[in-house]
């Protein structure tokens, strides 16, 4: 039932946030812990009308959101939610953001939800109940390397930027090639479907990653545990391959010790 309700809010939410984007020009812009990281009225306003969704359809869940924090809830389920994962490139006119939607146990991601409203796409999993993209399920490809394909790396002001250079020349030293377009939630999903081999951040938000993490492993590739130890919300390192490049990412990563 969740995650039948986290694709269709997820959708409605898409449509809305699209509206924003065409009308863009007109958001008043506020940076937050720096001047990359931003939010506009988008951002609150999205986020709200999941809420407002969710509350309606499961009123005893819990939220954790990027825009206004965790709501505790008492039936065990948590909607961990990016209104607008990406919103620099929205903010800047670029289609390379979409709305993500976890719905956690605990810890774990039992359902999940993206949407891709420039592209009409709404990739969509279920723990242990496989993952699709409009309604197609998804089944990742070993052929795809790190050597053949493109790994999405993440980066923030969150963390230190050596780690990330090192990785990206590593990569491109070993025949490789990193791609990235700044939105996380975005770039694991096309692990999911095979457009991007592999992706790696040194550090995420729940919101960011929980519900790209949950498609990757449900089309049949390997993620990094996440988050680690210590309390969901604080996030943690994230890594995303599918079967031909997780053996090679994995050693990539031990080498650096990343």
């Amino acid at each position: 039932m969740r995650a039948e309700a986290a694709q269709a809010i997820a959708r409605k939410a898409g449509a809305a946030a699209l509206a924003l984007f065409r009308q863009r020009d007109s958001l008043v812009i506020e940076a937050k812990a720096n001047p990359q990281d931003v939010v506009s009225r988008a951002d609150r306003e999205v986020e709200t009308l999941i809420r407002d969704e969710v509350a309606r359809a499961f009123p005893q869940d819990g939220f954790l959101g990027e825009e206004y924090g965790e709501t505790a809830g008492s039936s065990g389920f948590t909607w961990v939610i990016d209104p607008i994962d990406g919103t620099s490139p929205f903010l800047h006119g670029m289609p390379y953001w979409c709305v993500s939607i976890a719905v956690a146990q605990g810890s774990e991601a039992v359902a999940a939800a993206i949407c891709d409203p420039n592209a009409g796409e709404v990739f969509a999993g279920t723990a242990g109940g496989g993952a699709t993209l409009n309604g197609v399920p998804l089944r990742l490809d070993p052929a795809l390397t790190l050597a053949t394909g493109l790994v999405g790396v993440g980066a923030s002001h969150r963390t230190p930027p050596e780690p990330v250079g090192r990785f990206i020349a590593t990569l491109i030293a070993e025949g490789g090639m990193y791609f990235r377009h700044g939105s996380g939630a975005l770039m694991l999903a096309a692990v999911s479907a095979g457009r991007l081999a592999a992706y790696w951040e040194p550090h995420m938000h729940p919101w960011d990653c929980m519900a790209g993490l949950l498609l990757v492993r449900e089309a049949g590739g390997w993620t990094r545990d996440y988050p680690g130890p210590g309390p969901l919300a604080q996030g943690g390192a994230v890594a995303a391959a599918g079967p031909g490049a997780a053996e090679d990412l994995r050693a990539l990563m031990t080498r650096l010790g990343v």
